[in-house]
């Protein structure tokens, strides 16, 4: 399969969203409902689902975590080292500085798939469920003053991350997950990809960067470029196998998540920033997603 068809279909789903909210004039109560299903219930399931279907050990998992841990570090010091360089606004910092190390996991987990079947898979994730307690304590640090009381509180609660120790759990020991609840999650882990790009397409927009055009360009550049020639200098420096190098490449390319957004909105910060910056990187992200796999490691 080629590295355009391997792409293509997500950009679909995520245009047939935006088609059916800016044209169509579905309601934004309806992917509201949408977006809270696909967290609270259907991602969880394809996370434990693939997490469970490629058998694991404990020193190859120890190693994914510390390469996960490598690339988010990278990521989130150099979004804060745009500080001195750039004299940002801090609040418009704060919000937008998430765009450098969150990551989409819907497109994520389905181009793992399509690149390294059940094992990418599998692989993408581990690091996903490694990455969001990560990028959330960075995001929420960046803009809270005086709530961080709370924030270990909603990481512990957070179901992405219940779901990856579950699994975790259960694939390391060797636990048997009962034939009907395999499938069950299964197919609910197949409606989280379709409908969860649908989502992100719904949330694009291009208005709202007045003024912030340097420190835009400085986020999406590490996001979608820096990051990627990090990913392969730690999957390389740490002799990971050729399928974790791909996958671990993969998750550094990808564009910013939605939940940024949703986040700066609710803890007072400049959400229309961080709205126009996730769509612009989506967007390119049609273009450099190819270009790193097609420059990524071959077996």
């Amino acid at each position: 399969m080629s590295v355009i068809q391997l792409v293509l279909p997500d950009f679909l789903l995520i245009a047939l969203g935006w088609a059916l909210f800016h044209k169509l004039k579905f309601s934004g109560e309806f992917f509201r409902g949408a977006e809270q299903l696909v967290y609270f219930v259907l991602f969880p399931a394809l996370l434990f689902h693939s997490i469970t279907q490629t058998p694991l050990s404990l020193s190859g998992t120890y190693v994914l975590l510390q390469a996960t841990v490598g690339v988010m570090a990278f990521g989130v010091a150099l979004a804060w080292l745009a500080v001195p360089v750039l004299r940002p606004d801090p609040v418009a910092h704060a919000s937008v500085a998430q765009c450098a190390y969150r990551f989409n996991t819907y497109m994520g987990l389905s181009i793992a798939g399509g690149l390294a079947g059940s094992a990418g898979q599998t692989v993408m994730a581990v690091i996903v469920g490694f990455a969001v307690p990560i990028s959330n304590m960075a995001a929420v640090h960046g803009l809270a003053r005086q709530n961080g009381g709370k924030v270990f509180a909603e990481i512990l609660r957070n179901p992405f991350i219940i779901a990856t120790v579950l699994a975790l759990l259960c694939n390391i020991f060797a636990v048997p997950v009962p034939k009907a609840v395999d499938v069950a999650l299964g197919r609910l882990g197949a409606c989280a990809i379709a409908i969860g790009l649908m989502c992100v397409g719904a949330t694009l927009s291009l208005q709202g960067a007045k003024g912030a055009a340097r420190l835009m360009a400085w986020m999406l550049a590490l996001r979608l470029l820096l990051t990627p020639v990090a990913a392969i200098f730690i999957g390389w420096a740490m002799d990971l196998p050729v399928v974790e190098r791909q996958v671990l490449l993969l998750f550094s390319a990808l564009p910013t998540a939605s939940s940024a957004y949703v986040l700066a909105a609710r803890m007072g910060g400049d959400g229309r920033l961080v709205a126009v910056t996730m769509s612009v990187g989506t967007l390119l992200s049609a273009l450099t997603i190819p270009f790193w796999l097609m420059m990524g490691v071959r077996p």
